[in-house]
């Protein structure tokens, strides 16, 4: 019927969670998985700006502001001052690149014949909307990562 060793095992792994946010070991959890969030999307961007073959000079640009963000985000993990200096910089210079990308992708739709009008069609033949919005969530996660405590 119902599994109470499941049950407790996610009630401790919940509460196992709620104590590293507390005692501020999340911050350097949430620094590694920014700079393994920008390593996973800017490999998905380069493959589809690869097969758009970079047709616009800006598609290059999700590639230059990721070494940054990766780099910030390991040294956050094992580092205070790049936590709380480089990786809010790099997050934020990454979540603005996302919501540019945001721009030239809808952008990218409207200069589809029919644009708007026709979203119904030109929004799943043309540049995806929402993949930009994944940079700037991972970005989100640097930025956040700065804001918390680390434990002493």
């Amino acid at each position: 019927m119902f599994n109470t060793r499941a049950a407790t095992t996610a009630e401790h792994l919940i509460d196992r969670m709620v104590v590293n946010v507390e005692h501020g070991r999340f911050e350097r959890s949430l620094s590694g998985l920014t700079a393994v969030g920008a390593l996973v999307t800017t490999a998905e961007v380069f493959i589809e700006h690869y097969g758009a073959s970079f047709g616009n000079r800006w598609m290059w640009s999700p590639i230059i502001v990721t070494p940054p963000v990766v780099v910030a985000g390991i040294g956050g993990v094992f580092s205070t001052k790049w936590a709380k200096t480089a990786l809010p910089i790099t997050a934020a210079i990454y979540t603005a690149n996302g919501l540019a990308g945001e721009y030239f992708h809808a952008r990218g739709v409207a200069r589809k014949p029919g644009g708007w009008a026709m979203a119904s069609y030109n929004v799943p033949m043309g540049p995806p909307i929402a993949a930009p919005g994944l940079m700037c969530i991972v970005g989100g996660m640097g930025l956040l990562a700065a804001l918390l405590r680390r434990e002493k």
